[in-house]
Parts: C-alpha cells; structure tokens; sequence
C-alpha cells in the first residue's frame, strides 16, 4: 500500500468515525429516554412547626391609646388692649373664675359713670311721671317716653360692664396654667395668646376599635390602661363614650373611656395601651400568625402526620376557623385537635403530601412556648 493511498484514505476514516460516535451517542439518549423511570425521590422538606394545645384563653381587646384632658383652653382676650396686670404664675393651679389678665379700661370706666348718672337720672323722671300721669298732669305718652329713656339708660349701663368684663380675663373653669406668653404693658389684639389653661383630673382615654368587636364593648366596662412613661402603674378607666358612627376607611369605632388622676401622674397627650378584658374562650389554640395560610377558599393549616423516629412525616391540609388576633397569634376555635403538630414556617412551597424533615431545635422551641 502506497503512502499516497495512506494519506487520501486517513480523512475518510476520521470522517466515518465521527459518525458513528454521533450515532451512538444519539442510541444512547434514546436508550435513556425511552427507559421506565427509577425510584427518584425528592429529599425531605426541612419546616419549623408548633405544637397545638387546646386550652381555656383568657381573651382580650389591646389598642393604642391617647390622652386626652377633658377640658383644655387657649386663654386669649375678646378685645384689643394694653396690659396692666398679671395675676397667675406659670404652672399655677387655679379655681374657676380667677382673674388672670387685667387689661386697660379706665375708658369704659368713666363712660360707665357717665351712663350710670344717666340712668339714675332717667329713673327719677320715670318716677315723676308715673306720678303725675293719672292726675292728668303730663301725657300718658310722656309718661312711656320716660319708661323707653329709663330702659335705655339701664341697657347702656349693662354694655359698658359687658366691655369692663371683657377686660379682665378669668380662669373659665379649674385646672393647672401652662407658660405665659404676655408680659406687663403688652398690646394684645383680640385673640392674642395669653396662656393655656388645662384640666388634668379626669382624662380622657380614646382608642380605636375593628367593627367586629362593637358587641363586646359597652358603656362602664373597665379598661386597663398602661403608660410607658409610668412603668409598673396600671390605671382603671370606664367607658363613657362609644362613637355611634363607623369609620367609612377603616371600619374601626372610636371608643372613649374617663380616668381619674387625681395625683397628676398622667398627662394629656400621652401614649397609652388599653387593654379591655373580655370572657374567656374555652376549646381553642394559640397559634402563631405565620402558621395561618389565607386562600379564597378560607383559611387552613399544615399539619404533620406519621412523624417517624427521624421528625419525618407527612403533611396534609387542614381548613380552620379562626377567631380574635392576640399580638403575634391568632386564636382557633375549629380545625385543630390537641397535640397536632402545625407547620409554622416552610409551608408556602410545600405541596399536600410532601415529606417534611422536623427541625429539632423549632420543635424544643415549640413545646416550651405552648406549655
């Protein structure tokens, strides 16, 4: 064999092997694709669960509160003036009726003198008239025109002491002054700032309930009442108002309650946490938010079952029926037996069925919350 045969035949050898190799490798793919499928299983889901346990619940209705003081004002003068006196220190605690404010009015003073005289005046020729008048001595006539000047008189009085009243700016009912804002020969304009007067005994307590709990609250229920500038304190207030219309964008109700502080410890404007206890509910578990799956069709949970040695069993779903949320939890009433075994965290990819794999350490965790 020549070598210029060797060398014409080399590529079509390369060339015939390079399609058998692609033939086998095609035999092959089908080989496998067409061959029955082996005992393949996906390994075990790792998921956090509870366990359940059916039991008497103390329950109750939380909510943030505000307080609020049953009467508070912005003392401002009704009419322009300079002035003279000041009565009060800041922070003092007053009585209804005190005057605080004095301002300049020695030009109403005189002109209620004057009108004054006035009246006295026309109240002397009233007299003279109802004198003379049946005798036939003046008109009965005059005798009215002196009555209308008297009442004139008398009315002219009365407005000059509505104007001196206004002058003199008292405390409109009992309770505790904030910082002054005037000082002694300022000009005020009517409406002009003076100082704030607020009534700290009693307050108001307003917080805002879901529609759903209307039918377990009414007028005189105590309600426990916490502040955190007040730790270890808790204060008992009643229920005195309950709004009688519903909040058209978050259907809650806004729910008042009085508390007396009659030591002061409480100051309107505070934070607060209401707390209004309600009778227990018998026959239901505690479970954790986060076990609680929401669908169209209501809502369920994930329940292991035939756990083995190894924390690995079988999960199914199960629908429930839930009632209040307490916090981080939500109360079940239907669906769940004592000691089931709730999956509380993994459950969203796991289809009913699958095999899950108990994680010890969620599982310690579990039983110790619950017990």
């Amino acid at each position: 064999m020549s070598v210029a045969f060797i060398r014409r035949a080399r590529p079509i050898a390369i060339s015939l092997a390079g399609v058998a190799i692609v033939f086998g490798l095609l035999y092959a793919w089908k080989t496998m694709r067409s061959a029955p499928p082996g005992n393949f299983s996906m390994p075990p889901m790792p998921v956090s669960v509870v366990h359940a346990r059916i039991q008497n619940v103390p329950d109750e209705l939380e909510a943030v509160a505000g307080l609020q003081a049953a009467r508070e004002v912005l003392l401002a003068p009704d009419t322009a003036g300079r002035v003279t006196a000041i009565r009060f220190e800041a922070g003092q605690t007053v009585k209804e009726g005190v005057p605080l404010v004095q301002l300049y009015d020695a030009p109403e003073q005189a002109d209620r003198a004057a009108a004054l005289a006035k009246a006295r005046f026309a109240r002397l020729q009233l007299e003279r008239s109802q004198q003379l008048a049946p005798t036939g001595a003046e008109s009965r006539e005059l005798m009215q025109q002196r009555q209308a000047d008297a009442d004139q008189a008398v009315a002219a009085v009365r407005q000059l002491d509505a104007r001196i009243e206004q002058k003199n700016i008292r405390a409109p009912f009992a309770g505790q002054l904030g910082i002054r804002r005037i000082n002694l020969g300022q000009y005020l304009n009517a409406g002009d700032a003076i100082v704030t007067l607020t009534q700290v005994d009693p307050l108001y307590v307003n917080f805002t309930l879901p529609q759903q709990d209307l039918p377990d609250i009414t007028p005189g229920s105590t309600v426990q009442v916490t502040v955190d500038a007040v730790p270890g304190r808790v204060f008992a207030a009643r229920i005195s108002t309950i709004e009688p219309q519903i909040n058209s964008e978050t259907r809650n109700v806004m729910v008042q309650a009085t508390l007396s502080n009659a030591d002061h410890a409480l100051r309107p404007g505070m934070y607060a946490a209401a707390r209004l206890s309600l009778p227990s509910t018998s026959s239901a578990a505690v479970l954790p938010l986060t076990a609680v799956q929401t669908s169209a069709s209501g809502d369920s949970v994930m329940v292991v079952q035939q756990v083995d040695a190894r924390g690995q069993g079988k999960v199914t779903t199960v629908p429930i029926t839930t009632g209040r949320r307490m916090g981080d939890s939500v109360l079940v009433t239907q669906g769940v037996k004592d000691g089931d075994i709730i999956v509380t965290a993994g459950q969203n990819r796991l289809p009913p069925g699958a095999i899950v794999q108990i994680q010890p350490d969620a599982t310690a965790a579990n039983k110790a919350r619950t017990r």
